[in-house]
């Protein structure tokens, strides 16, 4: 397996303050890894010294297995990069911003203008691509943003919060269209919209006042929670004796309840769907429906970061 993006150790200090502490991360080539954590948490940090933008206090990065040295333009061609506010000349239209970006990439004249209709297609812009970038929406500008960092044609593309500022429409464009790209480039996607990353990442980590928390594949990740919710409706009565019986069993972590319904969150799903079935059957309660639920993202991001308050 190559590896796009690795860090060793890798650590950014503010006046005493670690914004990155130690942090160590291996992203495979091809993949959408998921760069996770909470505002703060110094996701933008890590971002700005990946992409040569800011020095680390210590600490390795090497991208495609050629080091990152602050200063030096040897690894640029290789990146493209949308930061979390993109600027853009509003004056210019889409087609005129993107030849532009070209040229700063000394692209042929004539393959520019071949990877600009490519990418305008891409994003979904070819119908405005002759309009004025100022009259564009957010989510317009953030798939032009997207396209900005592609006219290169590089390894790997750092996304800083692509769409944490858009509405629920915009963001699901967006999403789409960073889904498309996986297995054609590498993208490290820095969010912490949970429900983003659980649609198209192939990979996380979750990090924490600079810290990693936890790092695998979204698959492993939730194998690793044992709790699962069980949600039990009755149909006719029955909801009240089973809320008494398993009042203070060892085996259930909580439980909510409403009409003739109770969700069940058991600490492990064999021991707890087991018992819940004897229960149900000895007592003769009659039931409408007994589902498992799946652990959420959303769960484990939780849990992780509150046990490490």
């Amino acid at each position: 397996m190559t590896i796009a993006v690795s860090t060793k150790n890798l650590s950014k200090d503010f006046k005493g303050n670690h914004a990155v502490d130690r942090l160590n991360i291996e992203v495979p080539e091809g993949s959408i890894y998921g760069f996770l954590g909470p505002n703060g948490a110094g996701k933008t940090t890590t971002l700005k010294m990946l992409t040569g933008m800011i020095e680390p206090s210590s600490g390795d990065i090497e991208i495609f297995g050629e080091k990152v040295i602050f200063g030096h333009q040897n690894f640029h061609n290789d990146i493209g990069f949308l930061p979390d506010v993109p600027g853009f000349y509003d004056w210019m239209s889409a087609k005129e911003y993107l030849l532009f970006c070209g040229s700063l990439y000394h692209i042929d004249k004539k393959e520019s203008l071949n990877r600009t209709n490519d990418l305008l297609t891409l994003v979904g812009l070819t119908k405005q691509s002759n309009k004025k970038i100022g009259s564009y929406s957010r989510g317009m500008k953030q798939r032009l943003g997207i396209a900005q960092a592609l006219i290169n044609k590089p390894k790997i593309i750092f996304l800083d919060e692509p769409v944490s500022a858009l509405d629920p429409i915009g963001r699901k464009e967006v999403i789409e269209i960073i889904g498309s790209l996986a297995g054609k480039v590498t993208v490290f996607f820095s969010t912490h919209i949970l429900s983003d990353i659980e649609k198209i990442c192939d990979r996380i980590i979750i990090i924490k006042d600079g810290k990693a928390l936890l790092e695998d594949s979204i698959e492993n990740i939730r194998k690793m929670s044992q709790s699962r919710d069980i949600e039990i409706e009755f149909d006719n009565g029955g909801l009240s004796k089973l809320e008494h019986l398993i009042k203070e069993v060892p085996w259930v972590e909580s439980y909510q309840s409403s009409h003739n319904k109770i969700v069940v969150k058991v600490l492990n799903l064999d021991k707890g769907r087991e018992e819940l079935i004897k229960i149900i059957a000895s007592n003769q309660l009659i039931i409408k429906k007994f589902l498992v639920f799946e652990p959420t993202l959303e769960d484990i991001f939780m849990k992780v970061v509150s046990n490490h308050a």
